[in-house]
């Protein structure tokens, strides 16, 4: 029996604004430099999928976020070599601040059917139509 591999918990989140278009960001760093993705990052141990989200997006994008405004939506699997991720998307329409691209190369405001054009990594790609759907 082979073993399972490690899972990568990613917690991560579709910020909409009041003209229901959704943040992305820009990596500007590894493996997938370049690529558009929902803001978000690892979940590291003591904390739970909201916490971690609520740090990265301080640290990320310099905003503030209440753990009641953050809704569970959705989820992606894939493997990644010796890992898996599993990537939890939250949905977000109200937050403290104007987000900045403090660890990303730029961010970029589109309607959920825009999403679909831009270079994203194939977890993210998945996730795209359930946010046409509720947006």
């Amino acid at each position: 029996m082979e073993p399972y591999p490690t899972l990568l918990l990613v917690s991560a989140v579709a910020l909409v604004d009041k003209d229901g278009r959704v943040l992305v960001q820009q990596r500007s760093a590894g493996p997938l430099k370049g690529l558009w993705e929902f803001p978000g990052g690892k979940i590291e141990g003591g904390e739970t999928p909201a916490s971690a989200l609520i740090r990265e997006l301080r640290e990320e994008l310099g905003i503030d976020v209440e753990e009641a405004c953050l809704a569970p939506a959705a989820f992606a699997s894939e493997p990644l070599g010796d890992r898996h991720l599993l990537l939890l998307l939250h949905v977000c329409r109200k937050w403290k601040g104007v987000p900045q691209p403090l660890d990303a190369a730029a961010l970029k405001w589109v309607r959920p059917v825009a999403l679909h054009r831009l270079d994203m990594p194939p977890p993210d790609r998945p996730l795209i139509g359930l946010l046409e759907a509720l947006v």
